[in-house]
C-alpha cells in the first residue's frame, strides 16, 4: 500500500500529541495516512506493553489510519545506527510515502531527538539505490520522501509553518485519551507521571490555543523543517 503521510514516531502516542490533528484533518481530505512506531514505550512507568498495544490499536480506529506498524526497537536504547536505519528504510521504500513527519529535533525526552535523526538520515539514504533492502522476500527499490517535517513536543520550538486543526481538534483528543494508562485518570493507582497530570492535558490545550491564534484560528499544530519552503502561490498562504 502506497501512503500518502508517513508518521514515524519515537512511542505509541507520540505521533497522536504531535500531530494527530493534522493526521485526522488530511485523512478527512482522502488522503491515506500511516503511523510507525518504533518502541512498544515499554519503558513508561503507567501501563503494560499489552495495554498499550491495544491503546494504539484503538487510536489508530479513532483516526481512520491505513496502517500502523510497531518496529519492536527497543524503548530507550535504540540508536540510529546501520541496522536500525535499515529497518527505517525498508518501512520508507514498502509504504512509498510522499510526506514523513517525525519527532521533534530535540526535546525533553532523549528518545525524541534519536527518533527524529534516525528518521531524517533513513528518508535520505531510502533513495541511494546501493543500498540494498528486502521486504517480503523482494528487493525493493529506492525511494525518497520528497518532503520530511517535524512536530513539536514538549519543549517550544519555533514553528516553520502552522497547520490549522481546528475542526479536527476533537478528534485528535479522542485519539490520545484512547491511551487510558498514560494520561490523567482520577480512579488509576498508578505512579504519577510527567504526562498523566491534569496540568498536562490542560498544557496541550493551552499549546493548540496559542498556535491557532499565532494564524487566525482556533487550533493549531506547528512544524519545523530543514530547509526552505518554496511557494508557486502568494495567495495560497494564510
Amino acid at each position: 500500500m502506497k501512503l500518502d503521510i508517513l508518521v514515524m514516531a519515537s512511542h505509541p502516542d507520540d505521533a497522536e500529541l504531535g500531530c494527530g490533528g493534522t493526521i485526522a484533518r488530511h485523512i478527512a481530505m482522502g488522503k491515506k495516512v500511516g503511523i510507525i512506531d518504533f518502541t512498544r514505550g515499554e519503558l513508561g512507568t503507567r501501563g503494560t506493553v499489552q495495554t498499550r498495544d491495544q491503546e494504539a490499536a484503538d487510536s489508530a480506529a479513532i483516526l481512520g489510519l491505513s496502517v500502523r506498524e510497531n518496529l519492536n526497537f527497543k524503548d530507550g536504547f535504540f540508536q540510529h545506527d546501520e541496522a536500525h536505519q535499515r529497518e527505517v528504510i525498508r518501512i520508507i521504500r514498502k509504504y512509498q510515502p510522499e510526506i514523513v513527519i517525525a519527532n521533534a529535533t530535540y526535546d525533553r525526552h532523549p528518545d525524541h531527538g534519536k527518533g527524529s535523526e534516525l528518521a531524517y538520515q533513513s528518508c535520505y539514504y531510502s533513495g541511494l539505490a546501493k543500498i540494498e533492502t528486502v521486504d517480503d522476500n523482494k528487493q525493493q527499490a529506492a525511494w525518497r520522501p520528497r518532503h520530511l517535517y517535524h512536530f513539536i513536543q514538549s519543549q517550544w520550538i519555533k514553528p516553520d509553518f502552522i497547520v490549522d486543526v481546528s475542526d479536527f481538534w476533537e478528534i485528535k483528543m479522542r485519539a490520545i485519551r484512547a491511551y487510558k494508562t498514560q494520561f490523567h485518570d482520577p480512579n488509576s493507582k498508578e505512579p504519577e507521571t510527567f504526562i498523566s497530570s491534569p496540568a498536562f492535558l490542560q498544557f496541550l490545550e493551552a499549546r493548540g490555543h496559542e498556535l491557532g491564534h499565532a494564524i487566525g484560528v482556533r487550533y493549531g499544530e506547528g512544524f519545523t523543517i530543514r530547509r526552505m519552503i518554496g511557494i508557486n502561490d502568494l495567495f495560497a498562504l494564510r
